[in-house]
């Protein structure tokens, strides 16, 4: 399966906003890898993750090239999880076939000529030849089942991660690492004195130039990836993924950070899920369980309308680049999109539309000028640039708020 993979959105895309609104669904991150990495790995494809990109990501994410007349192409939908046996039948798919559940595609393997039609037209398989898969496969439906769905993918993961060592425990003397489950830590991450390590009912895996500062106690099965530090003292509970470039502490469980985000100091997170360039003030905390223990309403992104999840633990979902002020509270079910600020000294609302300064019930809109400074600064002290096309995309976002 040496072909170029692409990948493609459906129509439950927008149950992933606002973490949707920056990136496509394949670069959402479950586990240690991306769901697009994840992928990648499992097929052996060596391309760069690709596929056809709304107008606003045209020109941060990657398009599929066009192919010779006797190439062909992979489309996989990202939303599902690779296994052996998926990854199998999709091997076996004739050209110009589509693998579906009858409701759902999972995948298509197309010729030059339709491969090509597609990203010139947008997608079409009415006249594909269609396959039905009948045995069962793991696929993100809601946004939340991706902390849902962390641990167990931060385990499927390490058997996808190719260069990987599991340590000598006795090899760090002044820390304590309990391995009933392996422990991944490579060369260059640094396990600081005292850090506590517990892999007794899961396994933990720490990425290239990580640190676990002293006294900070991890358990697994959790992830801490590539140069992402957690803080002194910190309590990380299972189920967790710290993405790269993140600086992590105080009290942490089940949640999943991407890239480039803080909550660096005391405060709970629980069954949450932050995007991109976010940063929790000190003393943040977030609610994760109603005191009635009932199930928890949650805010569609497009319709506002609250609906019952049937979930009883559900915390906080917050878009990229949105930050909160010291002793910040967030209610149970809080969906938080692009760019925001809140700041108050009670809850703020439950939903707060992107690109919103929140003081208390307060909700005013974020001059766009002012967030795209507070932006730059914030990238420039990790060595990123802010590209003018990540501003267009921030713009687009700003105006839709309109």
């Amino acid at each position: 399966m040496a072909q170029i993979i692409a990948f493609f959105e459906d129509s439950s895309l927008k149950n992933f906003f606002p973490l949707t609104l920056t990136r496509p669904i394949y670069d959402l991150r479950v586990g240690i890898l991306t769901l697009a990495e994840k992928w990648l790995s499992a097929v052996g494809s060596r391309n760069e993750a690709c596929g056809i990109q709304r107008d606003n990501l045209k020109e941060l994410f990657a398009e599929p090239p066009l192919l010779e007349t006797d190439d062909s192409c992979y489309w996989i939908n990202p939303r599902v999880f690779p296994d052996k046996n998926l990854v199998s039948r999709i091997k076996k798919l004739s050209v110009n076939s589509v693998l579906t559940d009858g409701n759902i595609m999972i995948a298509a393997h197309l010729s030059a000529d339709i491969h090509n039609g597609w990203l010139t037209n947008g997608m079409n398989a009415s006249d594909l030849n269609e396959s039905i898969y009948t045995k069962s496969f793991k696929i993100l439906d809601d946004i939340w089942q991706i902390f849902q769905f962390n641990g167990e993918e931060i385990s499927q993961d390490l058997d996808r991660i190719k260069h990987k060592e599991k340590v000598d425990t006795s090899s760090y003397k002044h820390s304590v690492l309990v391995d009933n489950h392996p422990i991944y830590i490579h060369e260059e991450a640094i396990i600081e004195p005292g850090a506590v390590l517990y892999a007794e009912d899961g396994p933990i895996y720490i990425g290239k130039g990580a640190r676990v500062m002293a006294n900070a106690v991890v358990r697994g099965t959790a992830a801490i990836c590539d140069n992402s530090v957690v803080k002194m003292g910190a309590k990380i509970y299972k189920d967790t993924t710290i993405g790269p470039v993140c600086k992590v502490g105080g009290e942490v469980s089940n949640v999943v950070f991407h890239s480039y985000s803080n909550k660096a100091h005391d405060g709970y997170a629980g069954n949450s899920v932050f995007g991109q360039w976010c940063n929790l003030g000190a003393d943040t905390n977030t609610s994760n369980l109603k005191n009635n223990y009932s199930t928890v309403r949650f805010r569609n992104w497009e319709s506002g309308e609250e609906v019952d999840t049937g979930q009883q633990f559900i915390g906080t979902i917050m878009g990229d680049h949105s930050k909160t002020g010291i002793n910040a509270m967030l209610n149970t079910g809080t969906l938080c999109g692009v760019c925001c600020n809140l700041f108050s000294d009670g809850y703020p609302p439950k939903y707060v539309p992107s690109f919103s300064w929140v003081s208390g019930k307060d909700v005013v809109p974020y001059h766009f000028e002012k967030a795209i400074d507070a932006m730059q600064k914030m990238m420039e002290r990790r060595d990123v640039e802010l590209t003018e096309a990540y501003k267009e995309l921030m713009h687009s976002i700003f105006k839709s708020t309109l």
